[in-house]
């Protein structure tokens, strides 16, 4: 009996190894943006795992991968694997809210959201998205809302200060929003500020500042794809048609959304 035992113990030690070893290799495949690799080593890991709780973590993760390989319609099955294994991951919805948004379904984004945020009130990321949904549906009141929201619990946030400071440039206020941009730079001289700042110039048609401080945020965090794609619009605007295409392409390498680009890459096209 006690034999039988520890052959039991040892097979179930050997599992939970095996699994922890294929955990860190996915892992370390999103940590590298290599997607393929993630989407692979996640699938496994969700097919395979028993407990709910990780399971719903590994289909969320794979959906994570999916979305940044383009393949909208497989990650929002594992996100929906994901919910159904856990419906009280607030991760899960935050993802689901995020992927309706950007696919133009504002309604089931604000949804999912909702019932998110009913789970965790303090979740900054919720908050942040349903902030551009509200922008993207006109409701610029409540979007300033939801980002000042973020700031009574995270007064530090980043992305809830620019967001701030981003709504002033999207409602024509250049000069706000920069004004915002040079305080936030003055207390952390960040990669995000830096892009952020590097807009602002764009739209104020003062190139060469833009193009400085987005190669500083390049220069700061070389894997922020976010700044590849305004170094991309910087160009374009400039009619370096060739060396913007080409910093698409980095920021598809760096885990930018390709089909999130694809008003942009339409300049691309050999002719």
């Amino acid at each position: 009996m006690k034999k039988h035992l520890l052959i039991i113990t040892l097979a179930f030690s050997s599992l939970q190894f095996f699994s922890a070893q294929d955990k860190k290799t996915a892992e370390e495949c999103m940590q590298k943006a290599d997607f393929k690799c993630a989407e692979e080593q996640y699938t496994k890991l969700a097919e395979k795992e028993q407990i709910q709780k990780f399971q719903s973590e590994y289909y969320n993760n794979l959906g994570t991968a999916q979305r940044r390989l383009g393949k909208t319609t497989a990650a929002f099955k594992s996100y929906e694997s994901a919910l159904r294994s856990n419906p009280m991951s607030a991760a899960v919805y935050a993802n689901l809210g995020s992927l309706h948004n950007q696919k133009g379904s504002k309604t089931k984004a604000l949804d999912y959201l909702n019932k998110g945020l009913m789970i965790d009130d303090q979740n900054a990321e919720m908050y942040l998205t349903r902030s551009k949904v509200y922008e993207n549906l006109g409701k610029k009141d409540l979007a300033e809302k939801d980002l000042r929201q973020v700031l009574t619990f995270a007064p530090d946030n980043i992305f809830a200060r620019t967001g701030l400071a981003n709504l002033k440039k999207r409602n024509g206020d250049l000069e706000g929003s920069l004004k915002d941009y040079n305080q936030l730079l003055s207390e952390k001289p960040e990669s995000l500020l830096y892009n952020g700042r590097a807009d602002v110039y764009r739209k104020l048609k003062k190139y060469k500042e833009a193009l400085a401080d987005v190669n500083k945020a390049i220069s700061i965090d070389a894997k922020f794809s976010q700044s590849y794609v305004t170094k991309a619009l910087i160009l374009f605007d400039t009619a370096k048609d060739k060396e913007a295409c080409a910093s698409l392409d980095k920021a598809v390498a760096t885990g930018y959304e390709k089909g999130a680009l694809s008003e942009q890459y339409v300049k691309c096209v050999k002719k």
